[in-house]
């Protein structure tokens, strides 16, 4: 007879129940593929509205039709055009537009999608553009700041407008949305 140590048996697997045995892939959305000329040519859209002056219908534009299934390059692009029109809007008119909008058909999806975008600009302007480290110590008399030398321009400025839509966000969708979009598994 064979020695079998039981202590290395995973009785988990034995019980048809357990987690161990459900399928993950049925949590996660389906999304349809998008190709990155399909993004770019939706980016030509969105700046041909802002040129044109209708910064809302772009914003709706681009938050109606997140790339999904994109590659990450598709992404960033569309990241961009988000982020760009998120500064061509005046801060007087971000909480009109953002009530307009709630109140809309899918409003609710549309400002989660909006907070996603937030975050994810937020992560991206807070890093470095260049490859090597830019990030210094500075010795401040015991104390050691660090400060970012050159990290792109305009990193500070554009961070200050996302956190202002992220104010002005959650005063009109509420901490809801935050919880809604740490949930959502899809990813902008």
């Amino acid at each position: 007879m064979a020695t079998v140590n039981w202590r290395t048996i995973n009785v988990d697997l034995l019980d048809p129940e357990s987690s161990a045995n459900f399928d993950v892939s049925s949590l996660l959305p389906s999304v349809p593929s998008v190709s990155a000329s399909e993004v770019q040519t939706l980016c030509n859209q969105i700046k041909q509205l802002l040129r044109g002056g209708d910064s809302e219908g772009a914003l709706r534009g681009a938050l109606e039709n997140a790339p999904y299934g994109g590659d990450a390059q598709a992404k960033d692009v569309h990241l961009a055009t988000v982020v760009e029109t998120l500064q061509s809007i005046k801060q007087s008119e971000m909480s009109p537009m953002l009530s307009r909008m709630y109140s809309s058909e899918g409003g609710s999806e549309t400002l989660d999608v909006l907070m996603k975008y937030l975050y994810k600009g937020m992560s991206h302007t807070s890093q470095p553009s260049s490859g090597r480290s830019s990030i210094t110590p500075q010795a401040t008399g015991g104390f050691s700041q660090i400060q970012s030398r050159g990290g792109g321009e305009g990193g500070g400025q554009a961070m200050s407008v996302l956190l202002s839509w992220h104010e002005k966000l959650v005063e009109i969708a509420g901490v809801g949305s935050i919880v809604r979009v740490m949930a959502d598994r899809r990813t902008v």
